[in-house]
C-alpha cells in the first residue's frame, strides 16, 4: 500500500506541460487504480489534443471504474467521433447501457456496431444475445444466442441463457435440451439440473423433476431450493418418506421453508398423513 502511494505522489509531482506528460501520468494512475486522478490527467492531455481518440477512450474507461456512467458514454461518443469504427468504444459504450443503466435498447444497438467493425466477435455477440433476454426479447435472444454457439459450440454460457429464454417462452422441452447440453459442457454446475427441474414440474414431470432435483444436491448439497422442490414432487407422486427427508433437510438449511409447507399445495395430498405432520413437528 505504501508503494502505491509513494508512486501516486511521484506520478502528481510531475510537471507535466504537453500531452504526452498528461496522458502518461493519466496511464500511470490509471494502472493504480486513481481513477479520479487518472481522468482529471487525461482532461489535460484532451485539454491539449482535444481530438485525441486514447485521452477520450481511457477517460471513458475511468469514467465507467467511478461509477460515472453518463460522463462514460460521453467520453467513450467523443471517442467514436474520432474513430467511428472503433470496435472496442462501441462495446464499453453498450456494455455500460446494459451492466449498468439498464438501456438495453440502447446497448443492443451500441453491441450491433460493435459486431459491424468484427463480424465473428464472440464477446459483442453474446451480451448483445444477453441484453436482448433482459429486455425479454426471448425469441431473438435464442436466435443470437445460436449465433454464439457457432462461434463457441462448447459455451456452456450460451446454452445456458438458450435455456432460460426458452424457459421464459414456455418452451420446455427444448429449453430441458439446451439445459442438458450446459450441463454436458460444466457438469460441476449444478444450476442446468435445477433448472431442468423446475422445466419437468412445470410440464407435471414430477419423477423426472424430482430425479434433477436430487441431481443438483449432489452437486450442491446445501441448495435448500432444490432440496425445497425435490421434496414437493415427492409429494406430488405420494412418496411420502422421500418428501419428509428432503423437506427435513431443506428446514435445516433454512427454517423458513417449514412455514413455505404449511401452506404449499403440493403437499396438499399427504397433508393430514401421520408421517408428514411428525415430520413438520420436528
Amino acid at each position: 500500500m505504501v508503494g502505491a502511494k509513494s508512486k501516486k505522489v511521484k506520478a502528481l509531482s510531475v510537471g507535466a506541460q504537453n500531452y504526452w506528460q498528461w496522458y502518461h501520468q493519466g496511464k500511470l494512475l490509471d494502472e493504480q487504480n486513481f481513477y479520479a486522478e487518472a481522468a482529471a490527467c487525461y482532461e489535460k492531455a484532451l485539454a491539449v489534443r482535444p481530438r485525441d481518440y486514447w485521452s477520450w477512450y481511457n477517460r471513458g474507461k475511468v469514467l465507467q471504474a467511478l461509477g460515472r456512467y453518463e460522463e462514460a458514454i460521453a467520453s467513450l461518443d467523443k471517442a467514436i467521433e474520432n474513430r467511428e469504427r472503433d470496435y472496442w468504444s462501441w462495446y464499453s459504450k453498450a456494455y455500460i447501457y446494459a451492466e449498468y443503466l439498464g438501456e438495453y435498447d440502447r446497448a443492443i444497438q451500441s453491441f450491433e456496431r460493435a459486431i459491424s467493425i468484427r463480424p465473428r466477435d464472440y464477446w459483442a455477440t453474446f451480451r448483445k444475445a444477453d441484453a436482448l433476454r433482459q429486455w425479454e426479447k426471448y425469441s431473438e435472444a435464442i436466435k443470437t444466442y445460436d449465433l454464439v454457439i457457432e462461434l463457441r459450440p462448447n459455451d456452456y454460457w450460451a446454452w445456458y441463457r438458450r435455456g432460460d429464454a426458452q424457459r421464459h417462452l414456455g418452451n420446455y422441452q427444448e429449453a430441458i435440451a439446451s439445459y442438458q447440453a450446459a450441463s454436458a459442457r460444466d457438469p460441476k454446475s449444478h444450476w442446468p439440473w435445477y433448472k431442468q427441474g423446475d422445466c419437468h414440474r412445470y410440464l407435471g414431470n414430477y419423477e423426472a423433476a424430482g430425479d434433477c432435483y436430487h441431481r443438483a444436491t449432489q452437486i450442491a448439497e446445501d441448495d435448500e431450493y432444490a432440496w425445497y422442490n425435490r421434496a414437493c414432487c415427492a409429494a406430488r407422486v405420494y412418496e411420502i418418506d422421500l418428501a419428509c427427508q428432503c423437506l427435513q433437510k431443506a428446514i435445516e438449511l433454512n427454517e423458513y421453508n417449514l412455514q413455505l409447507a404449511l401452506k404449499d399445495s403440493d403437499f396438499e395430498s399427504i397433508r393430514k398423513d401421520e408421517q408428514f405432520l411428525n415430520c413438520i413437528r420436528k
